[in-house]
């Protein structure tokens, strides 16, 4: 009995192993199709900064129909809404190639990102993600400090930025990668609230590890802002602190986000 229900376990794993990998090319086509559909308007609307708030609005779409073509839902938990003519820093944890599409689903107000430069390689994707992001190489002081300078430019004009603070993708057991300080000088600096978010399940549900997945509801928490008015250079590293707990505690007391960090890789 115990042999036969071994080979039942080791059959579903066998089927379920061709259909993940399907769902996560049809992921790359949705993309592609996608991309090539707006392309004109995406093309058009990334050349100019006063125009961004138009791409945006295709970038919505395009990522509404990833998420829910994939077979996810969103269900949104916040605190604390936005002022629409206010400028934030989103700080959130970063797990998955999915976080940013969520971001921007649930954003109507345009935002910028802070990305790395290597996905800036992948086809079709690489050329508006060039053209919309602003790029880092980590692994480069001169190009850490040239997204710094670029950041306080955009800032500067009204936007609001999106960091993800560990600065990488930690592995499948990692809840919370140490935060970098970037994001948090430039809130200090331009005195910007920093919106901390929360994604409990991107890396359940579509983390790098290609044999596994699923659809589902991905549940995002935004938590009240944390205000940077009369902070000073000094208070940098207790912002940091700050903004780090409160995303490490909420992942680390949801349980079903601990099961899959614990899990056996």
């Amino acid at each position: 009995m115990l042999l036969s229900n071994r080979n039942k376990i080791n059959a579903v794993k066998f089927l379920k192993i061709p259909l993940l990998l399907v769902w996560r090319v049809w992921f790359y086509i949705l993309m592609i199709a996608c991309i090539l559909l707006f392309f004109p308007f995406l093309f058009i609307f990334s050349f100019k900064e006063e125009q961004y708030h138009l791409f945006w609005n295709f970038a919505r779409i395009l990522s509404k129909t990833l998420i829910y073509g994939m077979g996810f839902r969103l269900s949104f938990n916040s605190d604390q809404c936005i002022d629409p003519s206010k400028s934030y820093i989103y700080c959130l944890n970063h797990a998955s190639f999915l976080d940013p599409f969520v971001l921007i689903a649930l954003s109507k107000k345009p935002i910028v990102f802070v990305g790395k430069k290597e996905l800036s390689k992948i086809p079709v994707f690489g050329f508006l993600y060039r053209r919309t992001v602003i790029m880092v190489d980590r692994g480069s002081f001169i190009s850490r400090k040239r997204v710094f300078e670029i950041a306080k430019k955009r800032l500067q004009n009204g936007v609001s930025m999106a960091i993800f603070p560990e600065g990488l993708v930690p592995t499948e057991d990692v809840v919370l990668a140490p935060f970098k300080r970037g994001a948090f000088s430039l809130a200090i600096e331009f005195q910007i609230p920093i919106i901390p978010q929360v994604y409990f399940d991107c890396k359940r549900f579509f983390s790098w590890d290609l044999l596994k997945g699923r659809p589902g509801t991905l549940r995002v928490h935004q938590h009240n802002f944390i205000a940077t008015s009369g902070m000073t250079v000094q208070d940098m590293d207790a912002l940091k602190n700050k903004t780090f707990n409160i995303l490490y505690n909420d992942l680390v007391n949801d349980k079903k986000y601990m099961k899959d960090t614990n899990r056996k890789i």
